[in-house]
């Protein structure tokens, strides 16, 4: 009745030797750093520095003063020099922003509760949309995401699921998990009817009975028996909720059980209150039976741009989002049209039944589809956004977390990176570099509202608030709100979690769209600096270089790894420095694993996956480029949120291989040349990336990806032929057509192609 969810005897996926047993998330708090851990961090980055410069120094200009040099030597050295800068540098940024992270997490007090129930109120609360973008989504998957924004301990919070399949598909499947996914706003608001219905009651009966201030003991046990009759509620429906995989795992133990768990602290403390004779205070009974109401109070709603033909079509995550920012604080009348269906604004005085009014929220939450929200974040991050020192932060966000379990190899060590990252972007926030990291994060609608652009298409407003111009739109969009005088926070604390990709072909997926877009957006930072520095305004060091180094980063490494693997250099370049500037690094890396809870030898696992990865990186690098010279946009590829295997390109399972098969023979060349510096960096290469194709392609699964890759490179599908309208005539297009457009060619044309700024540019 109340999880309306897949069957309970689902099984497990089937787990992987070598996957992570650990279920129990890490704590919400960050454990605050030592003296000593500081103190180690600033060391790090010093003897990173030296080291690096001790090389230059000692390695490169002792060999340039060298007589007998030739040319070729002199170019592998420059190009030595660069590459290892390079790497250096960003190794050298992971210590900065883990540094900053530390400083933050050290610092950071938590908000009572009972100053955030005292903050909020109805009359002066702003009410919070959350939009859910979602394209071919497992329903089960999105459902445990917006029950998570459902049990928000918010006043006022409008759940808007942004459906953006085709709306009137035929195949029978494709049918049944879009009418499973239209029904589930639906099913969740009939599941919080009851306990909305109570505590909304019991919230009314408190405030009648104490508006006097007095507090009686009976006023006390009330109080404490809704509590509890929330807690029970929660924990029956945990009861029914069927756990068939880590994900539905943690939302039953951290977002229902959690819940229910602070229900009955609170029902424990008030029973104390009762046995001690101290009563809380009116006011403090109201705060606390309020909570109750706000928690199963949530509006819950979906959309479907694609259903209108005066919104946009293009095929991205930013532009659903856009097309219903763009309705938010408007009253919209559907009327047919020859193009479809089509939204036209009207005024507020003028509603008639069937129109559609969007109403203005003062905040929007964009949350993935895979995400899950733990039961405060929208009340600790927008209490942060109300304080009176905060009033220019336009997003705030907790960087998302892996959810642990994960019962394969690959989602597992992909999901210690995730890790990484967090602490990283937390870092980044201490020196004002922050990037929104488009999983989760709360907006103030205003900023929004200074960064839109209106573009007018076939006589509509299209409006763009997240830029869609590269994949990576949330990286965009922190530049332009930057540009408008706004600024991005990282709530230091573990609110949010996100799904990993379960397997290589949807990993590669998303690290490819991870890949593609940071070069193209470099130049708006440079205009944002000239900017801010021409009003004086001054832009740190650490700042620009965070920046810089998390939009280029991968751009630079790939091609530094590539020249490293591939390139013989000169042993002469070698030196004992490089290792040593390197060292830093990697033991604050294993250091930082550690403390999240995985492994410290997990170090040697991400180099091998940074290796099978490098033909994704340069895909996605390579694309960005391709995209500079064209003025093309790239199709938006969504990640897979699926529990079957996604089969991988040809070209990155086969590029793995080759470089095993390089390093084996470099390895071998430099044995019989007795270059043991080569050699042993050789040989560690094939031996890590050889243990990451077995561990996270697999053996079997890249021999099948081949073999598909082989059959779609050899037989092509043949090209449907285009669809033409429907007609009334015999001159290929009908009577509302020409009235509609009023042009016979210019119907025909349009009613068979559709909208050029609309059309679909690729698959997804």
């Amino acid at each position: 009745m109340m999880s309306q969810s897949t069957s309970v005897d689902a099984p497990r996926p089937r787990r992987q030797w070598g996957a992570e047993r650990r279920s129990e998330p890490l704590s919400i708090m960050h454990p605050r750093p030592s003296s000593a851990k500081l103190t180690w961090g600033r060391i790090a980055i010093a003897v990173t520095v030296l080291a690096w410069v001790g090389y230059v120094i000692s390695t490169v200009l002792k060999e340039f003063m060298r007589p007998g040099n030739d040319y070729r030597f002199t170019i592998e050295a420059v190009s030595y020099v660069i590459v290892m800068t390079f790497l250096s540098f960003s190794a050298l940024m992971y210590l900065v922003a883990r540094q900053g992270a530390m400083q933050r997490f050290r610092d950071h007090e938590r908000a009572p509760r009972s100053l955030l129930d005292r903050h909020f109120d109805e009359e002066t609360s702003e009410a919070l949309t959350v939009l859910i973008p979602s394209y071919a989504e497992e329903p089960d998957v999105v459902r445990l995401t917006m029950w998570s924004a459902a049990l928000q301990e918010y006043p006022d919070v409008r759940i808007m699921l942004l459906i953006d399949d085709p709306p009137h598909p035929t195949a029978p499947d494709v049918v049944a998990k879009l009418e499973a996914t239209r029904e589930l706003p639906a099913g969740i608001v009939e599941a919080l009817r009851a306990p909305a219905a109570r505590f909304t009651a019991s919230l009314g009966t408190a405030r009648e009975r104490l508006a006097g201030g007095d507090v009686k003991k009976a006023d006390v046990k009330r109080t404490r028996a809704e509590y509890r009759a929330a807690a029970q509620w929660l924990e029956a429906m945990a009861a029914e909720e069927p756990i068939i995989d880590h994900v539905s795992e943690f939302f039953v133990e951290q977002v229902l059980m959690g819940l229910a768990s602070e229900f009955n602290l609170t029902a424990l403390a008030l029973g104390a209150a009762i046995e001690q004779g101290g009563y809380p205070s009116a006011t403090r009974l109201v705060e606390l039976h309020r909570r109750l109401a706000w928690t199963f109070s949530a509006q819950l709603d979906s959309f479907e741009r694609k259903a209108y033909s005066s919104l946009s079509h293009e095929a991205n995550k930013a532009m659903n989002v856009n097309a219903y920012l763009s309705l938010m604080g408007h009253v919209w009348r559907p009327s047919d049209t020859p193009a479809g269906r089509a939204l036209d604004e009207v005024d507020a005085a003028e509603i008639r039944p069937g129109d559609l009014v969007v109403e203005d929220t003062g905040y929007v939450l964009t949350l993935d589809a895979d995400s899950v929200l733990l039961r405060d974040y929208c009340l600790r991050l927008v209490f942060y956004l109300e304080q009176t020192e905060n009033a220019q932060v336009a997003i705030i966000q907790t960087p998302y977390s892996s959810f642990r379990g994960a019962p394969t190899r690959i989602e597992r060590v992909a999901g210690a990176t995730t890790d990484l990252q967090h602490i990283l972007h937390q870092g980044m926030t201490r020196y004002d570099a922050t990037f929104w990291v488009g999983a989760n994060a709360v907006i103030r609608k205003r900023a929004l509202e200074d960064i839109v652009e209106v573009e007018n298409v076939g006589g509509y407003d299209v409006k763009t608030y997240i830029q869609d111009r590269t994949v990576i739109e949330d990286t965009e969009s922190s530049i332009d709100i930057g540009m408008a005088g706004w600024s991005l926070v990282n709530y230091p604390e573990r609110l949010s979690y996100s799904a990993t990709p379960p397997d290589f072909g949807s990993l590669v997926v998303q690290r490819r769209r991870w890949a593609n877009g940071g070069l193209l957006i470099l130049p708006k930072l440079w205009a944002q600096v000239r900017q801010r520095r021409s009003g004086r305004e001054r832009v740190q060091f650490a700042e620009l270089a965070l920046r810089v180094n998390y939009m280029a980063s991968i751009s630079w490494g790939t091609f530094g790894l590539l020249f490293l693997l591939f390139y013989p250099y000169d042993s002469r370049l070698l030196s004992p420095l490089v290792l040593v500037a390197a060292l830093p690094y990697f033991l604050a890396m294993g250091s930082d694993l550690r403390d999240c809870g995985h492994r410290f030898s997990d170090i040697f696992r991400i180099y091998g996956f940074n290796l099978v990865l490098i033909p994704v990186n340069l895909a996605g690098v390579l694309k960005s480029i391709q995209q500079a010279f064209t003025g093309e946009k790239i199709p938006f590829a969504r990640t897979p949120k699926v529990r079957n295997r996604t089969a991988a390109p040809l070209l990155h399972v086969v590029v793995p291989y080759l470089i095993v098969s390089f390093s084996i023979v470099t390895a071998w060349r430099d044995y019989h040349q007795h270059n043991w510096g080569n050699f042993a960096f050789a040989l560690f290469n094939a031996v890590m990336a050889l243990g990451a194709i077995r561990a996270y392609v697999g053996i079997w699964a890249s021999v099948v990806d081949i073999g598909l890759g082989i059959r779609d490179w050899l037989y092509v599908e043949r090209k449907k032929p285009p669809i033409a309208a429907v007609t009334s005539s015999d001159e290929g297009v009908s009577w509302e057509a020409i009235l509609h457009y009023g042009d016979r060619r210019l119907a025909r044309n349009l009613a068979r192609r559709g909208d050029r700024r609309r059309r679909v540019t690729g698959t997804r």
